[in-house]
């Protein structure tokens, strides 16, 4: 169950208005070529090679917090308990705060990655470049990266707080190449998606709430291991 939401919340953080208006200047700046002619001059090998080196960056950054929040999870297991009803209650407050039910100034500060600095260089460059996109906060994906974190934090063992985190990557990931490789047909992709960001953006946010409703009540457990006894949920 935590596996289907770290997933679906990395796709729905993808199709936030933080990130995906951006993606033409992101593949652009790793590809360092430019937007003409309503597509992306690149060649698609290269746009492969310079996304999945990216993609790869910020999953190592995710990842490694997956890990962080569950060795932290570890160390406090004698208060799982009153743990996962925390999270349950920050992720809810996440989430109301995603579907424009509640506006806190403080869960509104953000970072943004500078996109005005030079092509990178090389896959390597890439990958570094990722990574920085992992460390920058923006509103809408730091509230679901936090809601995943808080999720990997109550896993059981390091490992399973890492997938969760790996699988968040993928999902945010994924369609992000796709895009990317579509983008060198034309950008009408973008605009058409555009009109329904606000949209996505709700729909995360009451995903969310129903995360931390899930895991304030302990139904989250008992679904997960409900979903255990098939082996394809099974980490």
């Amino acid at each position: 169950m935590s596996a289907i939401f770290a997933f679906v919340a990395g796709t729905l953080s993808f199709f936030s208005p933080c990130i995906f208006p951006l993606i033409p200047v992101y593949v652009a700046h790793l590809t360092g070529t430019k937007v003409a002619e309503n597509k992306i001059q690149a060649r698609k090998q290269e746009i492969v090679l310079r996304s999945l080196a990216f993609i790869g960056g910020f999953s190592i950054i995710f990842v490694l917090m997956g890990a962080t929040a569950s060795a932290i999870g570890q160390m406090l297991i004698q208060y799982r308990g009153l743990m996962e009803k925390l999270a349950g209650l920050f992720i809810i407050v996440f989430g109301l705060q995603m579907a424009g039910v509640l506006s806190f100034r403080l869960l509104m500060k953000e970072k943004r990655w500078d996109t005005s600095v030079n092509k990178t260089k090389g896959w390597l460059s890439s990958v570094f470049v990722g990574m920085a996109f992992a460390a920058g906060w923006t509103p809408c994906v730091g509230l679901t990266l936090s809601s995943i974190l808080l999720l990997a934090s109550s896993t059981e063992t390091l490992y399973s707080g890492m997938a969760l985190l790996l699988l968040y990557s993928l999902g945010l990931g994924v369609p992000f190449l796709f895009i990317s490789l579509v983008m060198t047909k034309s950008l009408q992709i973008i605009k058409n998606v555009n009109r329904w960001l606000p949209v996505l953006a709700k729909v995360n946010g009451w995903l969310l709430v129903v995360l931390g409703g899930l895991l304030y009540t302990g139904q989250m457990t008992k679904i997960s291991a409900l979903l255990s006894s098939y082996s394809i949920f099974s980490f």
